[in-house]
């Protein structure tokens, strides 16, 4: 029962609706079925299946909202849970910020669910993690991995006529090799909403050359470096400035995209004109839902165009204050890139550093979006376009508005995170300390 049909959902939440007394009625309904495997040392340690099934009514009096939630679905229980809500909302504080609902919607159509995925089974993981395991127990070296796999749907509807509902599939596998020493580590990650697209074999591959290259780290002093940023290492950094897209943060001073003295920089030139990033939830290799959680449309949106910034998110309460268009955050962003594979990049760079991933990140000055963390699992030395040898990590602080502005070069999207991001070379990136993480 966890996975409802458009239909059975929209039976319940009309069910939930007609026994609202209260002004205004929301209903969110979610289900979802999910599968894992775990394994280090070479061997499994946890596998499972899980589903579950959840409904959450908000019932509104005036600008009064409460809040109950259920996994029960018989007819007492779903009366009892909204009057459980309307009890709440009528002890609750007013939200001075509160907007209506929305009426009904126009959403774009996405596709999210791929039924290979839906079909994965235990059988399906225990090769998957095989495949993964194997290579590297007849290499000596030890594997420690994750799969996960999703199918759910989510649904909303109110009391205004809104309705919405989403069926998706997703998979995510991450793998850690290390050589038998402890010395040299290697990573790799995947996610699809199409299983057919993983290849778990050749993701530990990817992972084992690392850690196999990684032993023998030398020390480098820190400072400025030209650095080539995986996708994986490139996606955080990126994910972190793309939160800050916030309206509302920028108008109240607190974002690096405030203006000194009031206003926001929305229009200005702030990244290198190479610079484009957007969100389309359509994307066939990054399909997200065609609406958010509020019920509101996603749409295809352009964040940065050649450098400028041209939108940001807005609440509809912020929208309503200031006269605007209430744009949702994106789920998943694009960042278009060039045609240059890593290999290609890393061929074109006379001196530089070589990152897989950044671990530990952490904020050191939100209004110019500093951040600090480490390097990990596979960071090597370039010199005359081949990779020389494997370096100590190191402690970064940097921020991504300053590295889209320091772009050398791109490559060619790949996804990672739900995201579609590039390779990176950039130019002064700044190593502050050594690390003696692995």
């Amino acid at each position: 029962m966890a996975i409802l049909t458009k239909e059975e959902a929209k039976k319940i939440i009309d069910k939930v609706l007609a026994f609202s007394k209260a002004d205004e009625m929301s209903v969110a309904l979610t289900g979802r079925r999910t599968g894992n495997i775990r394994y280090a040392r070479n061997t499994v340690s946890t596998s499972g299946e899980s589903t579950d099934l959840s409904l959450a009514v908000t019932a509104v009096y005036g600008k009064r909202s409460g809040t109950s939630t259920i996994n029960e679905f018989d007819d007492k229980s779903l009366e009892k849970t909204v009057r459980r809500a309307e009890e709440i909302a009528k002890l609750a504080p007013e939200n001075p910020e509160y907007m209506p609902m929305l009426g009904p919607q126009q959403y774009l159509e996405s596709n999210t669910f791929v039924q290979s995925t839906a079909n994965i089974d235990p059988a399906f993981r225990a090769k998957a993690a095989f495949d993964s395991i194997d290579p590297c127990t007849r290499k000596n070296l030890v594997a420690a991995g994750y799969l996960e796999d999703t199918t759910g749907f989510f649904a909303t509807g109110n009391s205004k006529g809104l309705f919405a509902y989403n069926k998706s599939t997703s998979v995510d596998f991450s793998i850690t090799v290390r050589t038998a020493d402890g010395l040299g580590s290697g990573y790799a990650i995947k996610d699809y909403n199409d299983v057919s697209k993983l290849n778990t074999k050749a993701a530990t591959e990817v992972a084992m050359q690392k850690a196999i290259a990684s032993v023998s780290a030398q020390a480098l002093e820190p400072g400025k470096y030209t650095v080539i940023l995986e996708p994986a290492a490139a996606v955080d950094l990126l994910q972190n400035m793309m939160r800050s897209f916030d309206a509302r943060s920028a108008d109240e001073g607190r974002s690096f995209l405030s203006k000194k003295g009031g206003g926001v920089r929305l229009g200005e030139k702030l990244f290198d004109e190479r610079v484009t990033i957007y969100s389309d939830p359509t994307n066939p290799d990054a399909p997200t839902s065609g609406f958010a959680g509020d019920g509101r449309a996603q749409e295809k949106v352009t964040w940065i165009d050649n450098g400028v910034v041209k939108n940001l998110t807005y609440s509809r309460f912020w929208a309503d204050k200031k006269g605007v268009r209430a744009v949702p955050p994106p789920s998943g962003f694009i960042m278009a890139g060039g045609t240059q594979s890593l290999a290609d990049l890393i061929k074109g760079t006379e001196k530089g550093i070589l990152v897989t991933r950044l671990w530990y990140i952490r904020a050191v000055d939100p209004q110019t979006l500093l951040y600090t963390g480490l390097t990990r699992d596979g960071t090597f030395y370039i010199e005359n376009g081949k990779i020389k040898f494997p370096v100590k990590n190191f402690r970064f602080n940097e921020s991504p508005v300053i590295m889209l502005n320091n772009l050398e070069a791109m490559g060619a999207p790949v996804r990672i995170s739900g995201n579609l991001i590039p390779p990176l070379k950039i130019r002064d990136f700044t190593f502050s300390s050594l690390s003696d993480a692995v």
